[in-house]
């Protein structure tokens, strides 16, 4: 479980920095979708080799906020950890939840904010 734990921080923190890149864009040629959907991703991906880390499946996860909260039921540092303004859903999301580059800003601050979490606590280097 170690190894799918590494190999999901791993996709996490490239997905962060497909969505940095992105945002780098002048606003006219930033694909929104992409900077939300990256985030999204690293997000789960951290949440869910946390719980690969602890040894635990993930697959019953089926939300983010599932994720989140068995994270924060195995750690109680995760409370540090703000997802209450990520109102993109997984099993919900659309192409219009992300047009406006303010919104999807945010979703990349909540990721970045979760990937600066795991290396304050050394879950990853």
């Amino acid at each position: 479980m170690e190894t799918k734990a590494r190999v999901l921080f791993e996709e996490a923190q490239k997905k962060i920095e497909q969505a940095n890149d992105e945002l780098f864009k002048p606003e006219e040629d930033v694909v929104s979708y992409l900077v939300c959907k990256n985030a999204q991703i690293a997000i789960e991906n951290y949440l869910k080799g946390y719980l690969f880390k602890n040894g635990i499946d993930p697959s019953s996860y089926k939300t983010i906020d599932s994720l989140y909260q068995e994270c924060k039921s195995l750690n109680k540092n995760f409370e540090k950890v703000d997802l209450s303004n990520f109102t993109c859903k997984y099993e919900q999301h659309t192409t219009r939840d992300c047009n406006e580059i303010s919104k999807v800003g945010d979703c990349f601050e909540i990721a970045a904010k979760v990937d600066d979490f795991f290396r304050q606590q050394k879950i990853i280097s």
